[in-house]
C-alpha cells in the first residue's frame, strides 16, 4: 500500500478519535454516568487531605481503550 495512503488513513483514524473524545468531554456532564464519580472510586476525606484513587473508572476507560485498539486492528487486516 501507498505510504501517502496510509498516513492519510492513520491521520483520519486519529482525528475521529479526537472528535470522539471531544464530544464526549463536551457532553460528558449529561451522560447518565460521571467518568471519575463511578461506584467504586476511592475516595478518602481527612481532616487536611484529600485521597482519590479512580478504580472504577480506570478499569472502564481501560476496557474501552483496549476494544478500540482491538477493532482498529482487526479491520486493519
Amino acid at each position: 500500500m501507498d505510504p501517502l495512503r496510509e498516513l492519510g488513513r492513520t491521520l483520519l483514524v486519529l482525528g475521529a478519535l479526537c472528535v470522539f473524545i471531544g464530544v464526549l468531554l463536551y457532553f460528558g456532564g449529561k451522560l447518565p454516568f460521571r467518568l471519575g464519580r463511578l461506584p467504586g472510586d476511592i475516595i478518602h476525606r481527612g481532616q487536611h487531605t484529600t485521597f482519590y484513587f479512580p478504580v472504577v473508572t480506570c478499569l472502564v476507560l481501560s476496557a474501552a481503550v483496549s476494544l478500540l485498539f482491538w477493532l482498529f486492528s482487526h479491520f486493519r487486516r
